[in-house]
């Protein structure tokens, strides 16, 4: 068991955007915001360039993980891992891939060991990591690769106060969605969203809410087969399974105040249906969370914005929700196994 005062793991990202920025800006606001001790695995010369191109005045220090607590009030702990960085602010080059997956790839490590509690997970581009032979899908799939075999099986969640959601499908077109979109992967999916939900969130009897794939969730079939033949039949095996589960409902009157009151999380049935409202409600304190896995992690609810990188606008509104909440679930784990 990860003792509590472990401090957490930040993977730098992708070295180019601006996970640098919102790093840098959040230790800096560290006090103020009373965060929890972090360090950053990754190039500290990086970090280093990036804070003296802001104009921000700060100490960067290299430490070994135990080490992370006590440098961090006077200085942003960094565990050096990968390659040194050549790329610039908005312009990757050769070795952003290969510092970004070192980066991961330390930070897992070190949450495995019981080095850090949890792992907070800057944006990095799927295409420069791509062009490096990254196998993945993407980052969530390589942390359950990273895992070990047989890997777990990752869901992502974009939590906010105002309303969390499950995508059951991800990065996949449109049109592909009704041929992947399964009772199985619906009910899987309900099941590692419940028991983390328990586990991490301190959820005592989760409330999860199926929304339908179609217009008016279908209309007893009239607009669609797929909410009779496979949503309602996943809503009744989870709650065979002792799962609070609802639907099919429609995704147009699932959003509202009074409806985001009568559940804890939904699962939609494809990306947009389900990121595009809790989005407008969250755009800067949304986290992604990774439920499935045997540690806690968390990410920014936004991507690398290699436009902006480097000119001080970065807001760093998610990756510091992203540490208080890894902190928080971190904690509840904890309590949860000593138990």
């Amino acid at each position: 068991m990860k003792a509590l005062s472990s401090p957490l793991a930040l993977s730098l990202g992708e070295p180019a955007g601006i996970g640098p920025d919102i790093v840098l800006a959040a230790w800096l606001r560290r006090e103020e915001l009373r965060l929890p001790p972090f360090f950053v695995t990754g190039d500290p010369a990086c970090l280093a360039a990036r804070a003296e191109h802001l104009g921000l005045v700060l100490d960067i220090a290299e430490i070994a993980p135990q080490d992370a607590a006590v440098a961090f009030s006077g200085a942003l702990p960094v565990v050096p891992a990968g390659p040194a960085v050549t790329a610039a602010p908005g312009r990757p080059d050769v070795s952003s891939g290969p510092a970004a997956q070192a980066a991961i790839d330390a930070a897992v490590a070190l949450v495995h060991n019981g080095r850090a509690r949890a792992i907070v997970t800057n944006p990095i581009a799927k295409s420069v990591l791509y062009a490096n032979g990254f196998p993945f899908p993407g980052h969530t799939e390589y942390l359950a690769h990273l895992c070990g075999e047989p890997a777990p099986r990752p869901v992502m969640m974009i939590w906010s106060p105002e309303l969390a959601v499950i995508p059951a499908t991800i990065h996949v077109p449109i049109a592909e969605v009704p041929r992947l979109l399964t009772v199985e992967l619906l009910v899987e999916t309900g099941r590692i969203a419940a028991a983390d939900l328990i586990r991490r969130f301190g959820v005592a009897a989760p409330r999860i809410a199926l929304c339908g794939l179609n217009p008016h969730a279908g209309e007893d079939g009239t607009i669609g087969r797929e909410d009779e033949e496979i949503t309602r039949p996943a809503v009744a095996a989870l709650r065979a399974l002792g799962i609070d589960a609802r639907g099919p409902l429609p995704a147009d009157t699932l959003f509202h105040a009074a409806a985001r009151r009568s559940y804890d999380v939904v699962i939609g049935a494809y990306h947009d249906q389900v990121l595009a409202p809790v989005k407008t409600l969250a755009f800067d304190t949304g986290v992604n969370v990774t439920l499935g896995l045997p540690f806690v992690r968390t990410s920014p609810d936004h991507g690398t914005a290699f436009d902006i990188a480097g000119t001080g606008r970065a807001n760093p509104s998610s990756l510091i929700e992203a540490i208080r909440l890894a902190d928080r679930l971190a904690g509840a784990g904890a309590r949860a196994e000593a138990a």
